[in-house]
């Protein structure tokens, strides 16, 4: 938990463009760490996870909320190397391929590698696009 706060706050500095929101939420398992909103008006969520080799844990809670809603959900990896927790990796993505984040972790190809790259993503995030 401390790691995923320290990545948000990571986030909200390479991403000011974006509103941020955390969601804190007990009562609605599986929800997203995070709402977005950029300048296009669109809403998006992204959960943030934080690893120590190639294998991302999730909730079967979380595996079924991103099963539910496969459009604007995203997830955000941030790879570190272990003892020292130094950033390794950035990678984002899409929600719609938590299964297969389950079975390979981070070997898959995501659509974003780094905070620029994520910024650029975001902002030009539209209805049409997710």
């Amino acid at each position: 938990m401390l790691l995923e706060r320290k990545l948000y706050q990571k986030l909200k500095k390479n991403i000011p463009s974006i509103s941020w929101n955390r969601i804190e939420n007990l009562s609605l398992l599986g929800m997203p760490d995070l709402l977005g909103y950029n300048k296009n008006n669109q809403f998006f969520t992204v959960e943030l996870k934080v690893v120590k080799g190639n294998k991302i844990r999730f909730s079967p809670h979380q595996i079924a909320w991103h099963k539910r809603h496969s459009k604007n959900t995203f997830i955000l990896v941030e790879a570190v190397v272990p003892r020292t927790l130094k950033t390794f990796s950035i990678s984002l993505f899409r929600g719609s391929r938590i299964l297969e984040l389950v079975r390979w972790g981070i070997k898959i190809e995501p659509i974003a590698k780094s905070f620029a790259d994520c910024r650029t993503f975001f902002e030009n995030l539209n209805c049409g696009k997710g």
